[in-house]
C-alpha cells in the first residue's frame, strides 16, 4: 500500500487558496492553472490538498490542540451519548456524542443551535470552532466556484442551495464542525470489530464500517496524524494525508455535489485506519461538512443552463431533506455487499461498481449506443473541455438541426469555435450527448487516440445491428 500511495501523492492536486480565490475581470493564468490541478486531483481521486494562509493554517492547528484536550479530559458515560442514527436529524446535530462501535467521540458545532450537556447546562465546546467554521466556509464557497468556472456555470452558480451568509434570524447551519477523536485508548466501554494486517511493519486496524460516501458537497479534513483513504479511479486505497504539510487541509467531494453537478464531479469513496500504537489521545482531526441548505432542491438546473447533457437520473429535482433521508443515491454508486475480510474482494466490488458507471461491466453489458454516449461524455470532460480552457474558449453548443446546416457555410456563428478547438469536420457543434450515433464516433476519433478506424466499424456495426 506504501508504494502506490507514495506514487499517487505526488500527483494529488495540491493548490494555493490564495490563488483559487476569483477576481474580477478576465482569469490569470495562475488561476486557470490552480483550477485545472483541482479538478484534474478531483477527477482522478476525488480529494485535494488545499494550503492555506500561515495565519489559517496555526488556527486549524489550534483548534487540534484544543479538541485534544476537550476529549482527554472528558470521562466517558456510556449513557450520556449516544449517536443518532435517525437521518431526519441530519441537521440538528450538535454538541458531544460517541459511537462506540467505531470508538469514535465527536463534537458538533452547529451555528445556530447551543449545545447542551445531559443536565441542561450549557456545554463547553473545544475553542475556537467559530472562527475555523468561519474559515472552512470561506475556503468551500471558494472550491465550489473554482468549480462552476471549470464546469462553465455562471459566477456564484450554487448560492441558491448554501445557507445565507451572515445566517438570518433563527435560521440554523445546514453544514456542520466535527471535532473528532478516534480510538482514545482511555474511551472505556468502545468495541471495534477490526481486522488487523502487517503492512510494512505497523499493524492497522481497519474499521468495521470501512468505506462511506458523504452526503455532503464538500468535506474538508485536518488531522493531527494520518489514516485517511480514499478510493482513485481505479479502485485503489491511496493515503491522502500522509505527506501534508502545517496549513493544508484536505478536501474531498460528496455525493450532494455529485448530485447537483449531474454526475461531473464524482464522490470520494473513504475510510480512516488507526494503527494500533496510537498515542494517549487517540487520533484528533477537525472535519468540516459543507452542506446544501435543507430547503433547497438538488435540479441540476445549472448545468443544463450551461449546455452539458444531463442524464435522466439527474433530471427529477428532488429536495435536500429527501436527499439527505435515503440511501438509494450512494447505494446506486455503492451497492451494499456482505462484510469482507479481504481488501481484495473490497476493491473488485469497487471496480465493478464503477465500471457500471463506465458501461463496462462484462456480466451486465451496457446497450452500444448507451456507451458511446458516455465515452463522448467522458471525452468532453477531460480532453475538449481542457483544450477550450487552454485557448480561453467558452463552449456554447448550438442546437443539432440548426447546426447541420453551419458546417455547410463557411461564415457560420460556431465557425471560430470549432476550428480554435480542433471540431470534427462533418461533426456538429452540439454537445456530444445529443450527438447521433455516427457523429458521436467521428467526434471520439478526433480527441480520443484510442478510437481507431476499425474500433469505429466494430461499433458501428454493433449499433446499426
Amino acid at each position: 500500500m506504501d508504494d502506490a500511495a507514495e506514487n499517487i501523492l505526488a500527483s494529488l492536486g495540491r493548490v494555493h487558496l490564495v490563488d483559487l480565490m476569483a477576481s474580477e475581470g478576465l482569469p490569470s493564468d495562475s488561476y486557470k492553472m490552480c483550477v485545472s490541478t483541482l479538478m484534474q486531483s478531483l477527477a482522478q481521486y476525488s480529494a485535494a490538498i488545499i494550503q492555506l494562509s500561515p495565519a489559517d493554517g496555526a488556527l486549524l492547528r489550534s483548534g487540534l490542540d484544543s479538541a485534544r484536550f476537550f476529549f482527554h479530559q472528558r470521562g466517558y458515560n456510556s449513557n450520556e451519548a449516544v449517536h443518532s442514527d435517525d437521518s431526519r436529524e441530519w441537521c440538528k446535530t450538535s454538541g458531544y456524542y460517541v459511537d462506540s462501535q467505531m470508538c469514535l467521540e465527536m463534537y458538533d458545532y452547529r451555528p445556530g443551535i447551543t449545545a447542551t450537556d445531559p443536565s441542561g447546562e450549557m456545554e463547553l465546546p473545544p475553542s475556537g470552532l467559530p472562527d475555523i467554521f468561519s474559515v472552512l466556509g470561506k475556503v468551500s464557497r471558494d472550491i465550489l466556484d473554482a468549480i462552476s468556472f471549470s464546469l462553465n456555470l455562471r459566477s456564484c452558480a450554487f448560492t441558491e442551495i448554501l445557507d445565507n451568509i451572515p445566517l438570518r434570524s433563527q435560521e440554523v447551519s445546514s453544514s456542520v464542525l466535527s471535532a473528532c477523536c478516534h480510538s482514545r485508548p482511555s474511551l472505556e466501554g468502545g468495541h471495534q470489530h477490526s481486522i488487523a494486517s502487517q503492512d510494512n511493519g505497523h499493524l492497522l486496524m481497519f474499521s468495521e464500517q470501512e468505506q462511506q460516501i458523504d452526503k455532503t458537497l464538500l468535506t474538508l479534513v485536518k488531522s493531527d496524524m494520518s489514516g485517511l483513504y480514499i478510493k482513485d479511479l481505479h479502485g485503489h486505497w491511496i493515503l491522502v494525508d500522509g505527506d501534508i504539510g502545517p496549513h493544508d487541509v484536505i478536501v474531498y467531494s460528496g455525493l450532494a455535489l455529485y448530485q447537483e453537478t449531474a454526475g461531473y464531479v464524482n464522490p470520494a469513496v473513504h475510510k480512516t485506519e488507526v494503527g494500533i500504537h496510537v498515542c494517549m489521545f487517540g487520533r484528533c482531526s477537525l472535519m468540516f461538512k459543507f452542506m446544501p441548505r435543507s430547503v433547497a432542491r438538488l435540479s441540476g438546473s445549472e448545468m443544463r443552463a450551461a449546455g452539458h447533457g444531463v442524464d435522466a437520473q439527474f433530471q427529477v429535482p428532488i429536495q435536500v431533506n429527501d436527499f439527505m433521508q435515503t440511501d438509494r443515491f450512494s447505494d446506486q454508486l455503492f451497492p451494499k455487499t456482505e462484510p469482507s475480510l479481504h481488501t481484495e474482494q473490497d476493491s473488485a466490488s469497487f471496480n465493478s461498481v464503477m465500471n457500471k458507471k463506465k458501461g463496462n461491466t462484462r456480466t451486465k453489458p451496457l446497450p452500444p449506443s448507451k456507451r458511446l454516449r458516455q465515452e463522448a461524455q467522458r471525452v468532453l470532460k477531460e480532453r475538449v473541455q481542457d483544450i477550450a480552457d487552454k485557448k480561453g474558449v467558452k463552449l456554447r453548443f448550438c442546437n443539432l438541426k440548426e447546426c447541420e446546416s453551419h458546417i455547410l457555410s463557411l461564415d457560420s456563428p460556431c465557425e471560430n469555435t470549432r476550428t480554435e478547438i480542433g471540431w470534427p469536420q462533418g461533426v456538429p457543434f452540439v454537445h456530444p450527448h445529443d450527438l447521433p450515433n455516427k457523429a458521436k464516433l467521428g467526434f471520439l476519433e478526433a480527441y480520443e487516440p484510442g478510437w481507431t478506424a476499425s474500433q469505429q466499424e466494430m461499433e458501428l456495426s454493433s449499433i446499426e445491428t
